[in-house]
């Protein structure tokens, strides 16, 4: 037996209801999620502390979403793409409160260089919204999520040419929907 083997061995007994595989797997997913988040938040400055939280926050989304995994990617892939998205919002908050530390007479072009990529993020989930789903979940998952292809087209359920067409054609509308929105 491989060790994904056993993850999904665990994981279907922990899905249905058996405690001490729910343990096992939780235990063993803890020990790669710690060193994929220090890791990760070495290059960016993060304590350990930054890591630990990111490793319990991430154990309680797979605790309370454990039913929604449905096997159709290996349990590591799911959980390391949850991991992903933690480690994006975390980095995401750290960032905005770097942005928001105010230096003396630069208070005014701060604040303005704010509003302006606030309006431009706005104006970026407008347009996206507007798009298609197969052109709109690629863009989502690889550009903004930064999943690969093959995780993005699993989760889709398309073909991983499929993706990468629907990014190249979806970048291109995207654009042209920005730039008619632009004066």
């Amino acid at each position: 037996m491989s060790r994904e083997t056993d993850l999904e061995a665990l994981m279907r007994a922990s899905q249905s209801g058996d405690a001490e595989a729910h343990r096992a797997l939780l235990q063993h997913l803890s020990v790669r999620l710690r060193s994929y988040f220090r890791n990760r938040l070495r290059r960016s400055g993060a304590g350990a502390d930054d890591a630990e939280d990111l490793v319990q926050d991430t154990l309680l989304v797979l605790h309370t979403k454990r039913q929604t995994y449905d096997g159709s990617s290996p349990v590591l892939a799911w959980t390391y793409g949850i991991a992903r998205y933690k480690l994006i919002d975390h980095l995401r908050l750290n960032a905005r409160a770097l942005r928001n530390v105010q230096i003396d007479d630069m208070d005014d072009l701060a604040d303005v260089d704010r509003y302006e990529a606030v309006d431009t993020s706005r104006e970026l989930h407008r347009a996206l919204e507007t798009l298609p789903r197969h052109f709109r979940l690629p863009i989502e998952y690889v550009k903004i999520e930064g999943l690969s292809i093959a995780e993005a087209a699993a989760r889709i359920g398309m073909t991983d040419a499929a993706v990468k067409i629907g990014i190249h054609r979806g970048m291109k509308k995207l654009a042209a929907l920005l730039s008619e929105a632009r004066p």
